[in-house]
């Protein structure tokens, strides 16, 4: 088994134990980048990359012989790919391409403060998350004997659900955005400088809320394999949600200092929740 054995840890001698000590070692390897290169974005990339791998060391231990670990496994790998794809052709594994918000975040807290959340949140925090929220799957390997039964067919079917969801809103966001270069190249007008149709008439943000369901749904495997509802590995999703919570209050503060007209499509339409509020006559 592959095993770094970094630190001592409680689960140092499992597979996922390893996936922890990878973890840290690719959080390492983000941090040095970053500050070879001077951008900040080596964790994004590393973030869509890590999961299935660790599912993988997970997987691989078992002998591939669990039918639950290897369907998690092929999950995440579906939803690795997606990410992997809409990152790489929005430029996010060009150098140069880093997430917009890392530069306007140095530029408001100054070098040594973000210098300092470098060291910490954005190089190992994040990959720590990445590992919370794939930590599901160690609760499938404990139980790795248990067959599977109708929680992972619902599970199956919502992180499906929830997968397409995120990938057309994805698709509707290139397009939106491609639509929006040509108009600027072409030095036509740009009536609506923010998407808000589509999933976007639902939710101001459906790919934020797609994607935190998805490890949501993730999380249900262990309860299929377990038979109880409460594990450790619930930190990981509620991280993540706290995450994109401050996520989306970022994109959206960023947004309204650039187009001051998003305060009204933020009054009618709800962040996350994809329900539309008909005004009242």
């Amino acid at each position: 088994m592959f095993d770094l054995n970094l630190i001592p840890h409680p689960l140092t001698g499992t597979p996922f134990g390893a996936a922890l000590d990878l973890a840290i070692l690719i959080g390492a390897l983000a941090l040095g980048l970053s500050l070879l290169t001077r951008e900040y974005g080596w964790v994004d990339r590393f973030w869509a990359l890590a999961p299935p791998i660790f599912c993988l060391l997970v997987a691989a231990d078992a002998g591939y012989e669990s039918a639950r670990l290897n369907l998690m496994t092929v999950l995440i790998t579906l939803w690795s790919a997606r990410l992997t794809h809409n990152y790489w052709r929005k430029g996010g594994f060009k150098l140069g391409g880093e997430d917009y918000r890392w530069i306007y975040m140095r530029k408001k807290m100054g070098e040594l403060r973000f210098q300092l959340m470098n060291c910490t949140f954005i190089a190992f925090g994040q990959m720590l998350i990445v590992w919370l929220f794939t930590s599901p799957i160690h609760h499938v390997w404990l139980n790795r004997g248990a067959p599977l039964n109708w929680v992972d067919a619902l599970a199956t079917a919502l992180f499906l659900m929830y997968w397409v969801g995120e990938a057309v809103a994805d698709q509707q966001q290139w397009n939106f955005q491609q639509e929006k270069k040509r108009k600027i190249e072409a030095g036509e007008e740009i009536t609506e400088p923010f998407n808000t149709t589509g999933l976007f008439a639902y939710c101001r943000h459906p790919n934020f809320f797609c994607e935190v369901s998805m490890w949501w749904v993730i999380y249900l495997f262990a309860i299929a394999s377990t038979g109880t509802l409460l594990h450790w590995s619930i930190a990981g999703a509620i991280v993540l949600n706290l995450l994109f919570l401050g996520s989306t209050q970022l994109t959206e503060t960023i947004t309204l200092e650039k187009y001051p007209s998003y305060r009204d499509y933020q009054e009618r339409v709800p962040a996350l929740i994809p329900i539309r509020f008909k005004s009242r006559d």
